[in-house]
């Protein structure tokens, strides 16, 4: 039987180490959230646990935690914990949190991922870590080169595994797990729990407890939720007039396409807003300007795709405005998972044009707690329309993929089919071709520009 709980207890009753309770109580954590209370119990006994958890609901911590406890200080000693992540986003996140953790214990934790030199990471291999962040492809180049040995490795998490899954990393996760001895504890963590990931569990898990949050908790209800619908020429008029309105600064605005984003961001900024785009054409270099100036608040809005967005972790968002609507209901929750934050609160905007109204249906069907329709008392009136309504930001269709025309803003190609692939999530990167995607290597290079 899954567990759920409601937090009634304190850190020190769980069991952890005295130095990382002082550094929980430095960093301001008081009350264990509900997915802590429920797994480090089990992971602190030795149980394999498998967590459905939203982003912003302290999930790093409780897996951190009981690692950190459990992790023995060797002089020179061998890798202990190894952490799996889609993104060098989440890597270098779930890093920092940890290093937080571990401020007092002397526990060296390292990211891995692609985009970074692998000379560089060698070297901050070679100084001794006990806590190994990496994504699949270059945690497996480096176990080729024999850089990285797992074979004592006692921890195995392998965290938003179903984005793993939706990254074409499942098959990369299998050849990690076969260097790892078998004698190993193991907790997985997904948002969902589609059946490939229920299957790698039962092939690589023994006896895993399920640690799922219930109905309340996935429901974020520390986040006032409201929606608007209006006309797509009318959408960015009311999102600079939500943007002045907004009572915390840092705002996340989420579009559709790398397209859209880049549009939205220049538009914005010649309203004067200071705003910064985040998108898979962009150098890891220029990604990571960005979020410094994000994070700074020297541009306090980021225009961001569903992909490029992954991993970022903004105490400071106080607002998540969708521009355009998800076309699946887990990524709405994904997203405004952005803001309210470790507990705090948050607000979470939606502006959805007439022919995503039956979409938008289905994210209120998913959700728990209201979602206020802004429409009555801001006395704006939309017909219903089936009729898709000009947007001078979407992509228009290629009638032909010879006749040498491009669509405003277009690189040619099939422009219809590449906005739909990057709105659902599949990210693919046409500068290294199809083929290369078979590979793990080219996957590998294909999502260092997402």
């Amino acid at each position: 039987m899954p567990t759920t709980t409601k937090t009634t207890i304190t850190f020190q009753q769980l069991g952890l180490s005295a130095l990382i309770l002082k550094a929980l109580k430095e960093n301001g954590f008081e009350a264990p959230f509900p997915i802590q209370e429920a797994a480090i119990p089990l992971l602190l006994k030795g149980v394999d646990v498998i967590g459905q958890a939203h982003t912003g609901t302290g999930k790093t911590a409780a897996f951190a935690l009981p690692i950190l406890t459990k992790i023995k200080i060797r002089r020179n000693g061998p890798i202990q914990a190894l952490i799996l992540v889609p993104t060098r986003e989440l890597a270098l996140q779930v890093t920092k949190e940890i290093n937080k953790f571990a401020k007092y214990t002397g526990i060296r934790t390292v990211a891995i991922y692609g985009g970074q030199s692998i000379v560089l990471q060698y070297n901050q291999l070679r100084r001794g870590i006990q806590i190994v962040v990496a994504t699949p492809g270059r945690l497996i180049d480096h176990v080729k080169q024999d850089s990285i040995q797992l074979d004592e490795v006692k921890f195995v998490v392998l965290d938003e595994a179903d984005r793993m899954l939706d990254m074409g990393f499942i098959d990369d996760i299998k050849s990690i797990l076969f260097y790892v001895s078998e004698d190993r504890q193991t907790c997985l963590f997904s948002a969902t729990m589609p059946p490939e990931i229920m299957r790698v569990a039962q092939e690589y898990m023994h006896d895993a407890k399920e640690v799922m949050l219930n109905q309340e908790e996935l429901s974020l209800d520390t986040i006032e939720q409201s929606y608007l619908v209006v006309p797509e020429r009318e959408k960015f008029k009311h999102l600079c007039n939500f943007i002045k309105k907004r009572d915390k600064k840092q705002t996340i605005v989420f579009a559709a396409t790398k397209q859209r984003t880049q549009r939205l961001a220049n538009e914005l900024k010649q309203e004067g807003f200071k705003a910064i785009t985040i998108h898979g054409d962009l150098s890891q270099r220029e990604r990571d300007n960005a979020m410094y100036r994000f994070k700074k608040g020297t541009d306090d809005i980021l225009v961001a795709t569903d992909i490029a967005a992954r991993g970022i972790d903004v105490p400071a968002v106080g607002h998540v405005i969708n521009y355009d609507v998800p076309i699946e209901p887990l990524m709405y929750f994904h997203r405004i998972g952005r803001t309210a934050r470790a507990g705090g609160t948050g607000k979470a905007i939606s502006l959805v044009s007439q022919d995503r109204v039956d979409d938008f249906g289905r994210i209120l069907r998913k959700t728990e707690q209201p979602i206020r329709r802004l429409n009555e008392e801001m006395g704006i009136t939309v017909p219903t329309t089936q009729k898709r309504p000009y947007d001078r930001y979407q992509p228009r269709p290629s009638y032909s993929h010879n006749s040498g025309h491009r669509s405003r803003g277009d690189y040619g190609g099939n422009r219809n089919m590449r906005s739909y692939r990057e709105q659902r999530g599949d990210n693919r990167s046409s500068r290294y071709g199809r083929d290369n995607r078979g590979s793990r290597y080219g996957r590998e290079r294909a999502r260092s520009y997402s």
